[in-house]
């Protein structure tokens, strides 16, 4: 999908369409981080938690795999 930005005011805005908000999960009050690569322009949406998500993650692929683990480290 190719997009052109929107003047507002003295600034330059994207619209983005519902079905990819709905898509990502994002509304209004999403709070999003913008960076660059150096070619492109990267926005995603923050997600609050993830440190703990992952925490978690980690935690079950531990339990899960605990003898492969074990017998890897002697």
């Amino acid at each position: 999908m190719r997009k052109k930005l929107s003047a507002i005011g003295n600034s330059l805005g994207l619209v983005i369409e519902k079905p990819i908000l709905e898509l990502l999960d994002i509304d209004r009050d999403t709070e999003l981080d913008m960076r660059t690569d150096g070619d492109r322009l990267i926005i995603s949406p923050v997600r609050k938690g993830k440190k703990e998500r992952v925490r978690t993650a980690h935690q079950r692929a531990l339990i899960a795999h605990d003898e492969t683990l074990r017998r890897l480290a002697r």
